[in-house]
């Protein structure tokens, strides 16, 4: 499928999502569920992928038609994972029936959509932002899904699209943001609890692909990694990672100071969480500000957090005075669980299409180009493709998002044509 094509496609579901956002009244808000993400205690024995609760997900943005409810028809899920230590745990997520049909070969595709940066509250969840247009709390607190757009444009190709809250959002404690085996694990368990889910218009063993940007990049690509050990079951035809924090280190080295600090705490929260053994380390480096910023964005979204939190510097969170970065350097626990976050050893057995802005200022560049080298080194098939966006205003993110808006066509279209069954391109070798 041609990128302008994709790009219309693109067009149309930026303005219908305007104009049906300015004429539908938002839905009650998730949290209405009252204990829907309360797991059942224990676990019941089953297998990773099962679906635990289920029950009908109004969109926001939503018009009924004689074909259904357009553009999909929601459900939220409670389904069966493990975390970052092999657990069994539960995730939530959404499941979106397209009212438009697949007009390509076979039976309808499914795509995981692994969601960029949320928040560490359990309110910022994808499953419950999905209920409404915006969700504001007087004075910072404002928080809108972000991820409508790529969701819409799947859609709208009549692909359906499963979205993972990942661990811990919405569910009992800490979201383990950016931790690799956890978020490839829920990842790869939405697609097996999609296709169980009765009533849909998707086979238990159809088509799958993987599609994420920043957080959900790192999440798509671990997953990629993980997936012939994890989930050989699925037929997973590509996978597209924007962005990806491949080496976390330095991606948090990269973020201080920026608009994105208070990111850095969801960061620290999420491994104390995965890796109790880390938190008298970090506990004797942090001081009493250190500590209310992870106590106050383990219960925000991310917009609150940029508004609280944006362009401080971690110095001001240690004991020392010193960077993060630095702190880390002497902290052999804390420095290893870093460090098993790492993308890139791991061989995919699916085509990967890798993008980066080449002026990102949250994610640095060379990580995903280094990723696509790690991976081609490998024998993995990669297409790495880097967005030449200029510089605007570093620091404040915009040389981050930008590239995802602009790279949407082609991401979408390196999708479609997985789908498709066309050969999948690969630039090993020449970037």
């Amino acid at each position: 499928m041609a990128i302008g094509r994709v790009g219309r496609w693109f067009s149309a579901a930026v303005t219908s999502a305007a104009v049906m956002g300015s004429v539908l009244a938002a839905p009650a808000i998730a949290d209405a569920a009252g204990d829907f993400y309360a797991p059942p205690s224990p676990l019941p024995a089953g297998n990773p992928g099962d679906v635990l609760r289920s029950e009908p997900s109004d969109l926001a943005i939503r018009v009924p038609t004689t074909n259904g409810v357009f553009p999909a028809q929601g459900t939220r899920l409670l389904y069966r994972s493990h975390d970052a230590n092999g657990v069994p745990n539960a995730v939530g997520g959404t499941y979106l029936e397209p009212s438009t049909p697949w007009s390509g070969p076979g039976e309808r595709p499914l795509v995981v959509l692994a969601p960029g940066t949320q928040g560490q509250g359990d309110r910022c969840a994808p499953s419950k932002a999905l209920n409404y247009l915006v969700d504001y709390n007087p004075p910072l607190d404002l928080f809108t899904e972000y991820e409508l757009l790529s969701i819409n444009v799947m859609l709208l190709q009549g692909i359906a699209v499963v979205v993972t809250d990942y661990d811990g959002l919405g569910t009992p404690g800490h979201h383990t943001y950016v931790n690799r085996l956890a978020e490839g694990h829920a990842v790869l368990d939405a697609a097996r609890a999609a296709q169980q889910l009765p009533g849909t218009s998707i086979p238990d063993n159809g088509p799958v692909g993987l599609f994420g940007y920043s957080q959900g990049g790192g999440a798509a690509a671990a997953a990629a990694e993980l997936a012939p050990s994890y989930a050989p079951d699925l037929d997973l035809r590509g996978v597209y990672a924007g962005a990806p924090p491949a080496d976390l280190a330095a991606t948090l080295a990269q973020i201080d100071g920026t608009a994105l600090t208070g990111v850095i705490g969801y960061t620290i929260n999420g491994l104390q969480e995965a890796y109790p053994e880390i938190t008298d380390e970090i506990d004797a480096e942090i001081n009493d500000h250190g500590r209310e910023m992870l106590t106050q964005v383990a219960n925000e979204c991310v917009p609150e957090t940029i508004f609280r939190h944006g362009f401080q510097r971690t110095s001001d969170y240690t004991r020392t005075g010193e960077p993060l970065a630095v702190v880390l350097e002497r902290l052999p626990q804390a420095q290893a669980v870093v460090d098993e976050q790492r993308i890139g050893r791991l061989k995919p057995q699916v085509p990967v299409l890798v993008q980066h802005g080449t002026q990102d200022d949250a994610v640095p560049y060379g990580q995903g180009r280094q990723l696509a080298l790690d991976w081609c080194a490998q024998g993995a098939t990669v297409q790495f493709s880097p967005n030449l966006t200029p510089p605007i205003l570093p620091g404040f993110v915009i040389n981050h998002l930008s590239p995802m808006l602009m790279s949407m066509p082609e991401s979408v279209s390196y999708m479609i044509d997985r789908f498709h069954g066309k050969p999948a391109p690969s630039n090993c070798g020449g970037f």
